[in-house]
């Protein structure tokens, strides 16, 4: 796959939603800002950024526990190992990253029974980025020969160091992901 498939905008133009709304007291100097790692194909990630004011996350298909780690105004970005869900399309990239936004996990009917929970992110403008060339500067891969191994727990936390690579191989606006 060449760069130039692996680096369009997602929404260039638009602002990420919610921008203007004030920090929460959740999310003050006396509490951390944390950093994510959220997995899914691209195809589902995509998804919950694609509607300009309308971000959203699921993780480890649909389930309420891992998003009540996760806190509003937490940094998340997605990794795709592939394209599609269990395709053997390889994609290996970050192709979204944003700011969680106040709000408990929730329940959304996407139907035929499914009804996964959700968390509200306010996605910024971004390029999708391969993984390969960041391998050996990423604090969280512990063994470069075993590097994907983290990416099967669907979500785990990272350093600000890692989120910062991230989101600059990412062409990401480091003001808009609370970077100052």
């Amino acid at each position: 796959m060449t760069d130039a498939v692996l680096q369009h905008p997602l929404w260039p133009d638009a602002e990420p939603a919610r921008s203007d709304m004030p920090v929460s007291a959740a999310t003050s100097a006396a509490t951390a800002r944390r950093n994510w790692i959220a997995v899914a194909c691209a195809q589902h990630a995509r998804r919950g950024c694609a509607t300009p004011g309308a971000g959203y996350m699921q993780v480890c298909h649909g389930k309420v526990a891992p998003l009540q780690r996760i806190r509003p105004g937490d940094r998340v970005a997605y990794y795709a190992p592939t394209v599609t869900m269990g395709g053997k399309d390889r994609l290996q990239a970050f192709v979204s990253i944003g700011i969680v936004l106040p709000g408990a996990p929730y329940a959304f009917d996407m139907g035929d029974g499914f009804v996964p929970s959700r968390r509200d992110v306010a996605y910024v403008p971004a390029r999708e980025a391969a993984i390969a060339p960041l391998l050996d500067a990423l604090e969280f891969v512990d063994d470069r020969q075993r590097w994907g191994s983290k990416f099967r727990f669907g979500l785990f936390a990272v350093s600000d160091r890692d989120m910062r690579l991230i989101a600059q191989a990412m062409e990401a606006d480091a003001a808009l992901l609370h970077w100052a």
